[in-house]
């Protein structure tokens, strides 16, 4: 449920910036011939021409929709090019699409913070940029407004004057104007610049929604498209949203949504505003009571993330009508495709990035032969995810597993799967600066940093052995845990949560007879493991990042053959026990 955030103290400047039918331009700008021309793009199918994804505006005026197939976008508009997503291990590939997304948001990021909330569409908080804007050169005092800026779109102004353009230099330029509005104005001119800037350097055009937050922006964005923005004041902010549909507002789509309308008779945020907070409170609880008292009223303080990069890694296949996977042989061949995108993608983002996923979670869509108890969904199941494409391989089919036992329960019934997917989420980075696998294990957030930990100059312990004493954060076993559930249909999911912040356990650390202490550590600590350093797997170590590996074999002398040792799901488990002398 949705739970209402603090409002910030200070006006802001927010934008949400959307690509105008994104796959038609980058196909266009691949194949300039289909330029002005009725365009389709089809995702990969056989079935009636194939879902429509994306369609041109040229095509729109022929009455094409995306909820059509391909033969029927044909039937309504012969003159139509379908053009196929690219294929890869008989799927969509959506990497090029991902690409030229990426050419834009390098460029919207320019201006201030920035957050990619999917492939084509963009979220800017440009607070810091208007109040230089302002500061320097407001615009009333300026000669010229950029061109593109005084072609907006200002919730509240007349739209039929007979000079527009004017009306709306006369409303970015007003002396008089509140700080807000000045802002506002401010947050205008730079968004027109920067969609400028995104059509000059990529050949692709964007509409925009600047508002005072990100609900507001991204309500507005879409409402006069292609190529143009929209600027909510906030004196137009109600008589906006009294008539917006409920069904329209995010997280209103669904659920909480219906329920609005079936059990307060609430169709528009209109009628929402007749309820008072502590009435929502009673219906929907303290924070989604109050989180739906304030968006009535246009209040949103959800702040824009600071994130260039997605927050998780995802790929899925759907198998409607006859194509459903009904064996575990066929959900092997189709979880080892997905896998096998999905492992390079995150060693892809590994290697540009330095980042590293921990979760491996399994999706998917199930019917049972006994239709008495059909609506029940398939679990979501996830374990901590391993690198390297068989290990994601095994463990996401032993996911399947473990959730198709749940969904079936006792029964011995036919099955199933028209949706399969799979995603690598909780993805940090990996400290800069740090080449210390204890740094590895336990995570971003632990306290202790050896990386700058000299070996050499630490005494020796002649007691030890040739033995590694290494403290677990905690323990991870490739055992499938029940997950939220959660609906997933897409190629690339941009839902994922923070990285857990795992127990630190104290413990005393010992590498190659070298003896040395971390911050707060105890060698009596009971949760030490002992590993004999001959027993680290080269094999194993080579899937590790560089610096990591660098560290490792430094304590192997000399290196030993690879071992064809089962290992664990976690770091720590590549390393077999040793066992303590009495």
């Amino acid at each position: 449920m949705p739970v209402a955030r603090p409002e910030p103290q200070e006006p802001r400047v927010i934008a949400h910036v959307d690509m105008d039918c994104f796959y038609v331009q980058v196909e266009q700008r691949r194949n300039p011939e289909l330029r002005g021309q009725p365009t389709a793009v089809v995702q990969y199918n056989d079935w009636k021409g194939g879902g429509l994804i994306a369609v041109s505006y040229e095509a729109r005026k022929f009455g094409v929709k995306r909820s059509m197939r391909g033969d029927e976008a044909k039937m309504v508009c012969p003159s139509i090019n379908l053009v196929q997503v690219p294929v890869a291990r008989d799927k969509a590939d959506l990497n090029v699409y991902r690409s030229a997304g990426s050419e834009v948001v390098a460029i919207l990021s320019t201006k201030g913070k920035c957050e990619r909330a999917s492939i084509d569409e963009v979220y800017l908080d440009l607070t810091d940029a208007a109040k230089e804007m302002l500061l320097e050169s407001p615009p009333e005092l300026l000669e010229l407004i950029f061109e593109e800026a005084t072609k907006s779109n200002i919730l509240g102004l007349p739209s039929d004057v007979i000079n527009r353009e004017d009306s709306v230099r006369a409303w970015l330029c007003r002396a008089d104007a509140d700080y807000q509005d000045k802002l506002l104005s401010c947050g205008a001119i730079i968004v027109a610049q920067l969609r400028v800037k995104v059509l000059e350097e990529t050949q692709f055009t964007c509409s925009a929604g600047i508002a005072h937050n990100k609900m507001l922006a991204k309500l507005v964005s879409g409402m006069h498209k292609p190529a143009q923005q929209t600027v909510v004041p906030s004196s137009a902010v109600q008589d906006f949203l009294v008539s917006l549909p409920i069904k329209k507002m995010k997280q209103l789509g669904g659920k909480l949504g219906s329920s609005l309308q079936d059990d307060l008779g609430v169709n528009t945020v209109g009628d929402l505003l007749s309820f008072t907070e502590d009435k929502l409170q009673e219906y929907y609880g303290v924070n989604t009571g109050t989180w739906l008292w304030k968006i009535a009223r246009g209040i949103s303080g959800e702040e824009v993330e600071d994130r260039l990069l997605p927050k998780s890694h995802g790929c899925g296949k759907t198998f409607p009508g006859p194509k459903a996977l009904k064996n575990n042989a066929s959900v092997k061949t189709w979880l080892d495709r997905l896998c096998e995108e999905l492992s390079e993608r995150i060693q892809s983002d590994l290697n540009q990035n330095k980042r590293i996923a921990q979760t491996l979670t399994l999706y998917a869509r199930a019917c049972r032969k006994n239709k008495s108890d059909s609506i029940k969904k398939f679990p979501s199941k996830s374990c901590p995810l391993r690198y390297g494409t068989v290990k994601i391989q095994e463990d996401a089919m032993k996911l399947f597993e473990s959730g198709l036992h749940d969904f079936l329960g006792s029964q011995n019934t036919k099955w199933s799967i028209t949706s399969l997917s799979v995603s690598a989420s909780k993805i940090f980075d990996i400290p800069i600066g740090t080449s210390s696998i204890l740094r590895y294990i336990k995570g971003p957030n632990s306290t202790v940093s050896p990386a700058n930990l000299d070996c050499s100059s630490l005494p020796e312990d002649p007691s030890l052995g040739n033995k590694l004493y290494i403290a677990p954060n905690h323990e991870e076993h490739c055992e499938p845990s029940l997950s939220e559930k959660e609906d997933y249909g897409n190629n690339s999911p941009e839902s994922s949560s923070e990285p857990n912040k795992a127990e630190e356990h104290k413990a005393a650390q010992y590498v190659d007879r070298k003896k040395f202490n971390t911050a707060g550590s105890n060698s009596a600590s009971s949760s030490t493991w002992m590993f004999n350093v001959e027993d680290i797997d080269p094999a194993v170590v080579e899937e590790l990042p560089p610096e990591i590996q660098r560290e490792i074999h430094g304590w192997i002398r000399p290196p030993k053959q690879s071992s064809s040792k089962t290992r664990g799901s976690t770091i720590s488990s590549y390393f077999q026990p040793a066992k303590r002398s009495g």
